[in-house]
């Protein structure tokens, strides 16, 4: 865990206000003479005396809710940032193994940790106050291993020969589009400076061919499968046997479809497929129309054999026929407003493991604020390619960067703490999270509520607790419990130049980028401006770094997005969603191109 501030500040508010400073204390004024002092010893009668040279008081520090005026409240700096990539990869942290279970508080789901208050074999529960029994040696292992203020178990439960799995049992499926309007040409300039106009399905062709070739050398083992659509869904499967299609009434039968492509044959490693795929991909031509939602939907069945499994999907087009036809539906009153297929089949990714990366061309038009929910949802990616790219960023997605599954994770703090954006009646959060792949890291305010304030700076810290539940690539489930203490200020001490910026740019990015898709556009403004003249003070008080830079641009392309949506709720652009979606998953290691391909105004010109 990672804070943005050293302190818990008790009395930030959500309207921005902030609390009054606290009082001055009173003058200590001189204490009044007695009137029997001698004259002599009075001060006005005896010689004046040399003025002590005495070094000058230290400098007040500047206080956050004077700082220009009082903008700089409106930023809750109560914000934590879960690596949670990095917590989920135990092998980084091998001293931390024990096989024993967690004690958990009765009353709230709260672990016995090092830090909690042990007395007579009784833990009051530094979250909810209960009392609980506990064994008298786990007590005394408590109380030996108390220090500092933070602690860090591993629970790991007992080994078997039936807990293994093959880490390269997952599929990988490419779901591509072979409609009518993959036939459009780019020109594209070769190395040696010759020129070619190329379709996109040749440049789909040519990409899938390389990523192959790739898999093959580097992982020969993996499963490969292909599955393409236009007016009709063809799943190739590894590309050995005979094609299965689903055309017509099958394409709106969401049950027909799933049991059709879960039953399908298990694709062989691709090393034992190579030819025959590639022999599938260069026969694929283009014509129909564009049942994408069908396709995507078959194509996850067939991941959902195996947990941790990808479907990369390629288009260029709305989906126009079948499951999730985007042409038909009605219009939407909000960017909040997913059609129920989409929403639908995200559930049942997560469900099963499966994780949804979406590619599309520059200069089309496919709703990607809608579709580009399902790798949302799941984990994947969201990406705008070219010609020229489109092989790199399909290799990209390819490569196995799963890094366990199944994950739930319950973030607590002592009642009297809530979670705004969250639940703002709960000092308990829990999120289903299912696969974390690399660089994964989510942000999370919380804050105090009024009837708690004054108690809780009668404290000297309180306590914050995480707890990550997950599955690993070989399947051994395994928990983690960090324990953390976090002494509690006003704002009015709070230093604005030791404030953690990297913690406050990704939450804003985040934030800002959820609010967005929610439709709350409003509230992403306010957040934006808040965080924007806070990161204008801190520059004033310091140097800004080349990384807090980066989040200065993240704000600028969300200020973009958000400026140029009118009052009235609409459907992103391409353009922007891929953005947004950049932003949904930002982190403190990547995420810098996205100033690369911020979107202008006249991205928004075909907005409905």
């Amino acid at each position: 865990m990672e804070f943005a501030c050293s302190h818990v500040v008790c009395n930030w508010r959500p309207d921005g206000s902030g609390a009054l400073p606290p009082p001055l204390p009173p003058r200590r004024h001189r204490k009044p003479r007695p009137s029997s002092l001698p004259l002599e010893l009075l001060p006005s009668a005896r010689p004046p005396l040399a003025p002590l040279s005495l070094p000058p008081p230290p400098p007040v520090p500047p206080r956050l809710d004077l700082l220009e005026g009082e903008s700089s409240c409106e930023v809750n700096v109560n914000v934590v940032s879960l690596g949670v990539a990095k917590l989920v990869d135990i092998s980084r942290d091998a001293g931390l193994e024990t096989t024993q279970r967690p004690v958990i508080c009765g009353k709230c789901p709260a672990s016995l940790s090092c830090l909690s208050s042990v007395q007579n074999n009784v833990w009051v529960c530094e979250f909810c106050g209960s009392d609980n029994s506990v064994n008298g040696g786990v007590a005394s292992a408590c109380v030996g291993q108390r220090a500092g203020v933070r602690s860090d178990d591993l629970y790991l439960p007992p080994t078997s020969d039936d807990d293994y799995q093959n880490l390269e049992n997952t599929l990988v499926i490419f779901c591509v589009d072979i409609s009518g309007s993959m036939s459009v040409t780019t020109e594209v300039t070769s190395d040696g400076g010759s020129s070619a106009h190329i379709s996109r399905l040749e440049g789909i062709q040519d990409a899938l061919q390389r990523a192959l070739a790739s898999m093959l050398q580097q992982a020969p083992h993996r499963r490969v499968a292909l599955v393409t659509f236009n007016d009709e869904v063809v799943i190739y499967g590894d590309g050995t046997g005979s094609p299965l299609s689903l055309r017509e009434w099958a394409l709106l039968d969401y049950d027909h479809i799933w049991q059709q492509a879960a039953s399908y044959g298990v694709p062989h490693c691709v090393a034992e497929t190579y030819g025959q795929l590639v022999q599938r991909v260069k026969d694929l031509r283009e014509h129909g129309a564009t049942a994408l939602g069908p396709a995507a939907l078959a194509s996850v069945a067939m991941a959902s054999r195996y947990p941790g499994s990808k479907v990369i999907l390629c288009t260029d087009g709305r989906a126009n026929i079948g499951l999730g036809d985007l042409e038909q539906s009605p219009p939407l009153s909000s960017l909040s407003q997913t059609p129920y297929f989409y929403r639908q089949l995200a559930l049942q990714a997560v469900e099963k493991e499966v994780i949804i990366s979406i590619m599309s061309f520059k200069g089309t038009d496919c709703r990607l604020a809608d579709i580009g929910r399902l790798a949302d949802a799941t984990g994947g990616r969201v990406n705008i390619v070219s010609i020229g790219t489109v092989a790199t960023e399909i290799q990209s997605v390819s490569v196995d960067n799963v890094l366990a599954t199944s994950l739930t994770l319950t973030l607590m703090a002592p009642e009297g703490v809530y979670f705004p954006f969250e639940d703002e009646n709960n000092h308990k959060l829990v999120r289903e999270i299912g696969n974390v792949t690399k660089g994964l890291e989510i942000t999370f305010e919380f804050a105090v509520k009024p009837d708690f304030r004054e108690v809780f700076l009668q404290r000297s810290s309180l306590p914050f607790q995480l707890q990550l539940s997950f599955k690993t690539r070989d399947q051994q489930r395994v928990t983690r419990i960090i324990t953390e203490r976090r002494p509690v200020t006003t704002s009015s001490r709070v230093l604005p130049g030791r404030l953690n910026t990297a913690v406050l740019g990704v939450h804003c990015a985040q934030l800002c980028a959820s609010l967005t898709m929610e439709g709350r556009v409003r509230e992403a403004r306010k957040q934006l401006k808040a965080q924007q003249d806070l990161l204008r003070q801190i520059s004033k008080l310091r140097p800004i770094q080349k990384d807090e830079s980066i989040y200065g641009n993240w704000m600028e392309a969300m200020t973009t997005i958000c400026d140029d949506i009118s009052t009235e709720p609409q459907i992103l652009p391409d353009e922007a969603a891929e953005v947004v979606y950049h932003m949904r998953r930002a982190s403190s290691n990547g995420y810098a191109q996205v100033q690369k391909n911020k979107p202008t105004k006249k991205d928004f010109g075909e907005a409905t």
